[in-house]
């Protein structure tokens, strides 16, 4: 979406080809450059790195859009402290390096901004199916950081907003859900959400895409819901 009007894509992922993938749809789709790198949000050397790189090939970023997490569930008292470590230094320290990056290149440059980063309604309230400690730990986290993110910069030019998603059709959705139940899971939880559909990834994109744009110049340390109304229904049945 960003590509379609004309922004300069880079996209960096742990898995490569699928960085790949996406910048050859974005030059398709109206980048005129397009950048794909391998990179582990837990190591920082590479997070630097690559913003270095960015910067070489396609300039400071003035669109940051750190998306990134992992859900491996289980009760706190079951879960390995290796797991533990896992979910925050990928969830919750993964996104503060990339913005400490991000950050830096644009207060370094002058160059005022606009960041998203992801967080989850597990941020705001417990799944009901339980055993999501961890990532419900980390994304409420990261709901804190951006505010106090779009405090510290806003002198800066650069606002920083968290965009809030609901059951998606990614492959997180079903991570931890065997493929034989996926059918009927998809389909219990469709019933349970007000607008009676899982997300497409289209639908939290506008969201991503209105918020780093220059149309929501006025928005900062908020969080945009795009949950399809989970949060806003009570749990109980009446």
């Amino acid at each position: 979406m960003c590509a379609a009007r004309g922004d300069n894509i880079a996209v960096l992922d742990k898995n490569l080809e699928a960085a790949e993938s996406t910048i050859a749809d974005a030059l398709e789709l109206g980048s005129k450059s397009a950048l794909g790198l391998l990179y582990d949000v837990t190591v920082e050397e590479q997070i630097e790195d690559s913003f270095r790189t960015i910067a070489a090939h396609l300039g400071v970023p003035y669109g940051l859009f750190a998306n990134v997490g992992i859900d491996v569930g289980g009760l706190i008292h079951e879960l390995p402290a290796a797991t533990w470590r896992r979910v925050v230094e990928t969830n919750l320290t993964g996104i503060f390096f990339t913005c400490k990056h991000g950050l830096r290149q644009m207060i370094q440059t002058k160059m005022p901004g606009s960041i998203v980063c992801t967080s989850s309604p597990t941020g705001f309230v417990a799944l009901a199916a339980g055993g999501a400690g961890a990532y419900s730990a980390t994304k409420g986290g990261v709901s804190s950081l951006i505010r106090c993110l779009a405090i510290d910069y806003a002198s800066y030019g650069i606002r920083v907003n968290a965009v809030v998603p609901g059951a998606t059709e990614t492959n997180l959705m079903w991570s931890n859900v065997p493929t034989a139940d996926i059918p009927e899971m998809r389909q219990n939880i469709s019933k349970e959400i007000p607008l009676g559909r899982l997300a497409q990834p289209e639908d939290p994109a506008r969201a991503v895409a209105w918020l780093l744009s220059d149309e929501s110049c006025y928005v900062t340390g908020s969080h945009l819901i795009c949950d399809g109304g989970t949060l806003a229904k009570a749990s109980i049945s009446v």
